[in-house]
């Protein structure tokens, strides 16, 4: 693909390839606090709440600092939070492997379409690279990981979002500029982090980030939308289009392009 042409799509995960934290990050969450003899369920409010830490481990910290003192377990938040994150880890692979969490809508048909036209694909998460090929490869089908030139999780950017480092590193790994490319989103935090390594992003609000304040993007929509279900736009234009696809994208980025200095 010729410069002076979108190069490229960079995709998180977590909320924008699949609902996980809705239908997976929780449940997991809960069961590895049950399994630890723990006492702790989190509801719907509490982890949308805790959301707004970056990371697993992170929340799990987050989560004991705000407890009472008399109600801390004694054992050293740290290690704690290391073993029951790494529980909840295989509770959430186990999950993603019996292909009980599905793609969002569009996913599966942008990401051909976008292989079809030639578009390059990378991954910028901060789940780890284990949960994405057992996503990947449970909705479509084993080889899938390698449509991607890039996957930056967290093990390559251990500083997360909304910092930019996972982006900086999906941009170094593949040679292009942050013009290049369009971020796929769902939340403030990501669109934070692609925005800062110069990305320019298209927000699909996800489970728990419809409320959040999506300055800066291109344009916010309820999902990437099929043929026979359009998409909602939320915030900006897509000129039209009933859902995404690679002609909308490309009108985005030229768009984009007529407004940057």
């Amino acid at each position: 693909m010729e410069r002076g042409s979108l190069q490229a799509l960079i995709f998180d995960v977590d909320g924008t390839l699949a609902e996980t934290e809705h239908e997976g990050h929780r449940v997991a969450f809960n069961q590895a606090f049950r399994e630890a003899g723990l006492d702790w369920t989190w509801d719907e409010a509490t982890y949308a709440s805790l959301l707004k830490v970056t990371g697993g481990r992170e929340r799990i910290l987050r989560f004991i600092a705000d407890l009472p003192a008399a109600a801390r377990p004694r054992e050293d938040p740290q290690a704690l939070a290391s073993r029951l994150h790494a529980r909840k880890t295989e509770i959430f692979q186990r999950l993603l492997r019996s292909g009980r969490i599905p793609l969002r809508p569009g996913v599966a048909r942008l990401l051909r379409e976008a292989r079809g036209a030639g578009l390059r694909l990378a991954v910028a998460t901060t789940t780890s690279a284990g949960n994405v090929e057992a996503l990947l490869e449970a909705n479509l089908g084993p080889g899938s990981l390698g449509w991607f030139e890039v996957i930056a999780a967290a093990d390559l950017a251990p500083v997360k979002k909304p910092a930019p480092d996972v982006y900086r590193v999906v941009l170094a790994r593949m040679g292009l500029r942050g013009r290049d490319c369009i971020a796929i989103e769902d939340s403030r935090n990501g669109l934070l982090a692609a925005r800062g390594a110069g990305v320019s992003v298209v927000v699909t609000v996800s489970h728990y980030t419809r409320g959040e304040d999506f300055t800066g993007a291109l344009v916010v929509l309820d999902g990437l939308g099929e043929p026979e279900h359009p998409v909602r736009v939320l915030q900006g234009d897509l000129d039209g289009f009933e859902y995404v696809n690679v002609e909308a994208l490309q009108w985005l980025w030229r768009r984009a392009e007529t407004t940057r200095p």
